[in-house]
């Protein structure tokens, strides 16, 4: 990136960068090369590096991307699935149309199935219905939709990022729960009362700042669901808790855990 590259795509054996096709001389390959021996040679880990070179196509980028984006079943419930395309005709899942724009949560993302499935699983704990949630970081809005799905009668759904709260109160709209779902860029702290399900898809680092305030809006015996933490920083997290919540399932899918916990 310090040589021009505007974006990186991170792989499991390696990575993709991307030139402009004015800056891809002989000298950026002459760099490029140097770079990774040298890293190869520091790293015991590494093996020589493989180095790859073609001319990218010109493509409708706009539109191109959207063959990457498939309808997907999460969970027992849910069949997530873009607004242009319909999920297969004979099927008895509850459907969750969301437009893959400004915010995140597809249902493709490994954190955001492990938050759905959980919330599957809480929701059969509460009998399916009559219980209140809020949804931390609600992102495209997805968790918020799932639970008005699942029968919650009230879901308040809070996100700090104006272009997110944009996103979801679309998405909230395309799916029909505007009115069981309140929708606002409010602070954390700012929510009032406790609820029965607390979901928040974030960080391990904004899991921790949040931590304090996050416990305090889970009612007694009641359930939290942590997500978006890489599987290396999950006991921090579960250790900062410990005083207050149990861990009852914990789910790890590559390098990302998911955190079903209940409030002592």
């Amino acid at each position: 990136m310090e040589r021009g590259a505007p974006g990186v795509i991170l792989k499991k054996n390696g990575l993709e960068a991307f030139f402009a096709a004015s800056l891809a001389g002989t000298s950026l390959r002459q760099d490029v090369n140097r770079f990774v021996s040298a890293i190869a040679r520091i790293s015991p880990r590494a093996r020589k590096p493989r180095l790859q070179w073609k001319i990218v196509k010109q493509e409708n980028w706009e539109q191109s991307w959207k063959r990457f984006i498939k309808p997907r079943r999460v969970g027992k419930t849910f069949w997530v699935t873009p607004p242009w395309l319909e999920p297969p005709k004979f099927h008895s899942r509850s459907v969750i149309t969301i437009e893959p724009g400004m915010a995140f949560g597809t249902g493709t993302h490994a954190t955001t199935r492990g938050c759905l499935e959980f919330l599957e699983f809480v929701a059969e704990k509460l009998n399916g219905g009559n219980f209140t949630a809020l949804d931390v970081g609600t992102g495209s809005g997805i968790l918020a939709i799932a639970l008005a799905r699942l029968g919650a009668k009230a879901v308040h759904a809070i996100d700090d990022d104006p272009v997110a709260v944009e996103v979801a109160r679309e998405n909230l709209r395309a799916n029909g729960v505007s009115r069981s779902v309140f929708l606002s860029g409010a602070k954390l702290r700012a929510i009032e009362g406790k609820f029965d399900v607390v979901v928040a898809n974030l960080t391990a680092e904004t899991i921790g700042d949040l931590g304090h305030d996050l416990a305090k809006k889970v009612a007694t015996k009641r359930f939290l669901i942590l997500s978006g933490i890489l599987h290396q920083k999950a006991g921090d997290v579960t250790r900062r808790l410990a005083a207050r919540f149990i861990v009852l399932k914990r789910k790890r899918s590559r390098e990302w855990v998911t955190l079903l916990l209940r409030r002592k």
